[in-house]
């Protein structure tokens, strides 16, 4: 189960837009119960020192690990952290850093430039500025949010969309049919 688990995270960071060595770092880093060394990571999942070396540094810069230290030991030792609700916010916040807010900062600034004659072009990113910007403004909302009560808001989600279901008036971004 633990080998398909970190196979698997291997294949699917590549999807994610890392190599295939950190999503497995990632998820044996996640199934240890205690920190792991680079040696031990190495040897575990039977890959280069320096791929282990680069995947740590990456899984750091993305706030996804967290280095340890143990008394009598001077290596480091690596561990996600325990709490999943974490782990989400943090991957959450790193592909906003990293893909949501450029893409943002690249509309406002092509409507700060003004009209460019194309009046539909323009009322797309219009459009779609509005909306990331909607989406940011409720993802800063949730994140304020204590962990027990974004479970509950969670829970109540399928409630929510019934009746936005019965509603569709209430969406702005809902394009006519033609």
């Amino acid at each position: 189960m633990q080998q398909d688990f970190i196979l698997h995270f291997g294949e699917m960071g590549s999807r994610w837009g890392m190599n295939r060595t950190v999503g497995q770092i990632y998820a044996l880093l996640f199934l240890s119960e205690d920190p792991l060394n680079a040696e031990t990571i190495t040897d575990k999942l039977r890959v280069s020192r320096s791929n282990t070396s680069m995947g740590l540094k990456e899984l750091q810069a993305w706030n996804l690990v967290r280095l340890r230290h143990i008394p009598g030991d001077r290596r480091d030792y690596f561990t996600t952290p325990d709490d999943l609700w974490e782990i989400v916010r943090t991957l959450v916040a790193e592909r906003r850093k990293r893909e949501v807010d450029p893409t943002l900062t690249k509309l406002r600034e092509l409507e700060l430039a003004g009209p460019q004659g194309d009046a539909y072009a323009e009322a797309r990113i219009a459009e779609l500025r509005e909306m990331i910007e909607m989406m940011t403004q409720f993802h800063d909302e949730m994140n304020r949010l204590e962990t027990e009560r974004l479970v509950q808001l969670m829970t109540m989600g399928r409630k929510l969309g019934g009746m936005l279901e019965k509603a569709p008036r209430l969406n702005p971004f809902r394009r006519a049919a033609k």
